[in-house]
């Protein structure tokens, strides 16, 4: 029998509440997304995943204008009240603010929110690049912020490049109640052989911080492809160098879906892990992001 999957990163939405949804269609890490343009409802969702073996799942925010982000929370709770989907919520907070602690109130008062993600990912390359500065990590007022943030004991979502992994490993180890979920393995993008190297170099150093875990997730959107061969490199390395209980799945979709079906991602995902024990693929697949994400 296949081990149960929680989907630890995926999205809905409604068009209208996306500013990059709406607006005029622009180059993007994932490539053209003309097909994504339009409502993601969980009925989709559900529909997507039928027969993939999900039972839970988590939502990850998807960039609604920065002062919409309790609304965010709030329609996701609404859906998750009318459905019983999603299960938990990552929202987002700004921690470059002058004060999060208003904010933060207010996310909390859902019940269903477990997390907040803040990108933090920087890149020479323009197309490939999110926050305002390359290293948000450091950065004194966010650092203020992210004190009063880690009081409340929601987990980080963090995404950041290899070059930026030294000040995310840094602001980790100075946090250690903290649990910090590193988004789609570091997110390899240069994959020659300096690149492949540089990320891994970074990833050993996220590792070494007991409280950073690494979402399997988005490992296609670089490549715009459900490559096999690709999530399996990726994977392997992840989880060697984690290990299986700080491993966890997620989908990314329907981002993924420009390129695949849920079930052929699954398969590839299940492809990957097969080498390890079945206790090992318990934990990846589900153990793992029901204990980080307390589902």
């Amino acid at each position: 029998m296949d081990t149960p999957i929680i989907d630890a990163h995926h999205h809905i939405w409604r068009q209208a509440d996306l500013p990059w949804l709406v607006g005029p269609m622009l180059p993007r890490i994932f490539g053209p997304y003309e097909p994504i343009r339009r409502d993601y409802g969980i009925d989709e969702y559900l529909a997507d995943i039928a027969d993939a073996g999900i039972v839970k799942s988590v939502y990850v925010q998807a960039n609604w204008a920065p002062a919409q982000a309790e609304d965010e929370v709030a329609w996701v709770q609404g859906v998750a009240d009318a459905s019983g989907w999603p299960h938990g919520i990552v929202g987002y907070a700004d921690l470059m603010a002058d004060d999060v602690r208003p904010a933060l109130d207010r996310l909390m008062r859902y019940p269903l929110l477990r997390g907040v993600r803040m990108q933090l990912h920087w890149h020479d390359n323009e197309m490939y690049c999110f926050a305002k500065q390359p290293d948000l990590a450091d950065d004194e007022t966010f650092r203020r912020n992210f004190a009063a943030f880690a009081e409340t004991g929601l987990s980080f979502d963090l995404q950041v490049f290899a070059g930026q992994m030294d000040g995310a490993a840094r602001l980790a180890a100075d946090f250690p109640g903290t649990t910090f979920i590193l988004q789609h393995a570091g997110m390899l993008e240069d994959l020659t052989d300096g690149g492949r190297v540089a990320w891994r170099a970074g990833m050993v150093k996220l590792a070494a911080q007991p409280n950073v875990v690494s979402k399997l997730s988005g490992l296609g959107t670089f490549i715009h492809d459900n490559d096999s061969d690709h999530i399996a490199t990726v994977v392997k390395q992840t989880v060697d160098l984690f290990g299986a209980d700080r491993c966890l799945f997620g989908s990314n979709f329907p981002i993924e879906k420009l390129w695949t079906d849920y079930g052929s991602l699954v398969a590839a995902h299940r492809a990957a892990i097969a080498g390890y024990s079945a206790d090992e693929q318990k934990a990846i697949l589900h153990d793992t992001a029901a204990r980080v994400y307390r589902l």
